[in-house]
């Protein structure tokens, strides 16, 4: 099985998040900020990951700690389960629709970490979350699961849909990134021969 836990400890957060690639979708989430919460959950089902995720943050500051540091320990968890990304499909890329919002997602797995964010979401707070936290939730991921990440936003009014359609997709591009190819099952993905 693929799968990391990791635990994350700081003066603002102190975070434990276990992720199995090969799982069912499963979710058990606690970060202390509501709408993460429903982000991860969905994120969870439709990358068919099992996830969970305990944080206790200095949210009586505001959520950026613990919605920062949870991006990097979901993307350490990921780099760690992949292992030497063996098999791998590499690639993966999801076209969302979330009503009236549409959001493209693509993803390599490829080592090097880079994130293309072409994405205007309209309202500052969903809630009281502060939509602006985002990106710094995916730089978080991107940085540490060492991926090129790519969202194009294509059309969408409602804040909370555009963001749900990122999260959605960004599942879906990774559930084909992380599949195993069967016909190069024991190569490395890559014409360099190593990632």
């Amino acid at each position: 099985m693929r799968q990391a836990t990791i635990e994350r400890k700081t003066k603002e957060t102190d975070i434990c998040l276990s992720l199995n690639i090969d799982g069912a979708g499963k979710a058990e989430i606690d970060t202390g900020v509501g709408f993460l919460n429903h982000m991860l959950e969905l994120f969870a089902f439709h990358s068919g990951f099992d996830l969970t995720v305990r944080c206790k943050g200095d949210t009586w500051v505001d959520d950026h700690h613990s919605v920062e540091d949870i991006g990097i320990a979901l993307g350490q968890a990921l780099l760690e389960a992949l292992g030497d990304k063996k098999g791998i499909a590499r690639y993966g890329n999801f076209l969302l629709p979330m009503d009236e919002a549409l959001v493209l997602v693509v993803i390599d797995l490829s080592g090097r970490d880079t994130l293309g964010y072409q994405v205007h979401l309209p309202a500052e707070k969903v809630g009281t979350f502060d939509t602006e936290l985002v990106k710094e939730f995916m730089l978080g991921f991107t940085r540490n699961a060492k991926a090129c990440l790519h969202f194009q936003q294509l059309a969408g009014e409602n804040t909370h849909h555009i963001i749900e359609a990122m999260f959605k997709g960004l599942g879906r591009a990774l559930r084909q990134a992380v599949a195993i190819d069967p016909k190069r099952a024991e190569e490395t993905p890559s014409s360099k021969g190593v990632l």
